[in-house]
């Protein structure tokens, strides 16, 4: 049986009792609960890799509302809660739904949370999925609200830095990161700047033109936690470090193509650049996307057989804590190996 907390409508509650919570901002979460949710990430591992099934959530329905484009993120929270034996029903695109006729946020949450056990919801408005959630009876999960946050991205971001620095023996205090590319626009790196400024003696190089430099809010943060914050808009000798995290020019956010195109290609990252400005084992991260056309070439193709390179491995770990979610949220995470069964089909994936 599902159980909503009492504090289910509240912005602030105790997260580690996770049941029937929103997930809708990095903001609710302290070390201990981010902790849990990166064990509990790891314990999915076998199901993502189909060494075993899981039924655990057999009967429960996700709705994936994706009012914003999306491919990884919406496929993600899918497979997710397929991989736990959910079901998933998914509306793409504003104009495929009621809101294209004038429905509000909260009247949509009133009707969809009827038809589901949990919510996913990506929406171009900044706060939107905050308002939502204040018309759902159910747990809602911010698949990203405009330039606002990305909870989801940020917590994968850090199981990837976690489980990268562990083959280094280091972990997530004392780490030297560079944030890199549109840092204005880009809510995964505002909301991994929140999370990673709860750690200790965290040094963040912010390499980015002036006009997309990281908000100033987000900045006072991580300085306010006793971090060291480097602002810079040159590639050459701020790149040795333990990770780089590279974002798109997030096009969708200008006042126009045109605007967006004066800033497009400035922070290239190849191999070249890497083997002159990096540390040998230097991680390379990027939420993806990444823009692959000649004009902007983000990430270049010639770092794909670099070891370093932990895209891919990234993208993977989404679905890990995506499915973390939905057990912390609906109560199952102690549960999940009283439903394991095997797998009967063909598989490369073990």
């Amino acid at each position: 049986m599902l159980y909503f907390s009492p504090n289910f409508f509240s912005n602030t509650f105790n997260m580690m009792n996770f049941q029937g919570s929103h997930i809708l901002s990095v903001s609710q979460l302290d070390r201990e609960a981010i902790a849990r949710i990166l064990d509990i990430s790891a314990n999915m591992a076998p199901y993502a890799a189909r060494k075993k099934r899981c039924t655990v959530l057999d009967g429960a329905i996700l709705s994936n509302l994706f009012f914003e484009p999306s491919t990884r993120t919406r496929v993600s929270f899918g497979t997710a809660f397929n991989l736990l034996g959910g079901y998933v029903r998914e509306t793409v695109g504003q104009e495929n739904s009621s809101l294209s006729k004038g429905e509000s946020l909260f009247d949509t949450a009133q009707v969809i949370s009827g038809y589901s056990d949990v919510i996913a919801m990506r929406h171009p408005q900044m706060h939107s999925v905050e308002k939502f959630a204040q018309g759902s009876t159910v747990p809602v999960i911010n698949g990203g609200d405009g330039a606002n946050e990305h909870p989801t991205q940020a917590l994968l971001d850090l199981f990837t830095i976690q489980s990268e620095m562990m083959h280094f023996n280091k972990g997530l205090d004392n780490l030297d990161i560079v944030l890199m590319g549109d840092l204005k626009h880009g809510r995964t790196v505002h909301s991994l700047s929140k999370l990673l400024s709860l750690y200790n003696n965290v040094k963040i190089t912010m390499v980015a033109p002036t006009a997309l430099q990281m908000p100033d809010s987000i900045v006072s943060t991580l300085e306010n936690a006793g971090h060291q914050v480097i602002i810079t808009d040159t590639m050459a000798g701020n790149l040795s470090c333990d990770v780089i995290y590279q974002t798109r020019i997030q096009q969708e956010r200008f006042a126009s193509k045109d605007e967006a195109e004066l800033y497009r290609g400035h922070f290239s990252l190849n191999k070249s650049v890497y083997q002159q400005y990096c540390r040998e084992n230097t991680v390379i991260m990027h939420p993806l996307p990444r823009d692959s056309r000649p004009e902007a070439n983000e990430l270049d193709i010639d770092l794909n057989d670099l070891d370093s390179l932990a895209i891919f491995r990234q993208a993977q770990n989404g679905v890990l804590v995506r499915m973390a979610l939905f057990a912390l949220t609906l109560g199952v995470e102690e549960q999940l190996t009283q439903y394991e069964k095997e797998v009967n089909w063909y598989t490369n994936k073990r």
